[in-house]
């Protein structure tokens, strides 16, 4: 039980370094200058990638827990959730920075006129409000039931974040598509009723 309860401890300081090795690898390719043709795309590409990876490593948790029994990972959904949210915020940022050198009145105008950046700003809003609401004290200060019924907007937020995968990319959409069918599986899987495993005492 102690090595089972620190191995626990150590989780998620692990979990939290491995999830900025991302970014440190992208401002490593930006300090060597190998960014490829067009930076600014593959600045936004590789955000929007990893922020998109983290909310499906955040849906696999519960049907981890279900199928499996690795309860020590239900520990760190609000951690990936928040990678989620912290990815998806340079995602934006790195738009509006890179791509439009901080023009709001043209920022603006993407997300009216532009679908695919409308759908973006719709996930983004929904894991803006999910971040918001992170804390014990907004579970308490909500209440637990209308707290996990705002929490189900991952599910939609999820689907639409494919969606605007989907309809940035222009020409190959089989990661696009592979997303999806990642996501629909992960929320396929809490309709299947199973009996519960025992549990996996590891990290």
């Amino acid at each position: 039980m102690g090595m089972f309860m620190r191995s626990r401890r150590i989780l998620k300081p692990v979990i939290f370094i491995l999830a900025l090795i991302p970014l440190a690898w992208l401002i490593w390719r930006g300090a060597a200058g190998d960014l490829g043709a067009n930076p600014p795309e593959t600045i936004d590409r590789f955000l929007g990638d990893w922020a998109l990876r983290f909310l499906i490593l955040t849906l696999a948790l519960t049907p981890a827990k279900r199928f499996l029994g690795w309860t020590s990972g239900m520990s760190l959904r609000r951690m990936l959730g928040l990678f989620a949210f912290f990815y998806a915020s340079l995602h934006v940022t790195g738009y509006l920075v890179v791509n439009l050198g901080l023009n709001l009145e043209d920022f603006i105008k993407d997300v009216v006129k532009r679908t695919f950046i409308t759908v973006g700003m719709g996930v983004y809003l929904c894991l803006l409000s999910l971040a918001l609401t992170s804390t014990s004290r907004m579970v308490k200060r909500l209440g637990a039931a209308r707290w996990k019924a705002l929490h189900r907007l991952i599910y939609p937020a999820a689907l639409a974040a494919c969606l605007h995968y989907f309809m940035m990319i222009k020409a190959d959409h089989l990661l696009p598509l592979l997303h999806l069918l990642v996501v629909i599986a992960l929320l396929g899987a809490r309709l299947v009723q199973v009996p519960p495993p025992a549990k996996m005492n590891e990290t």
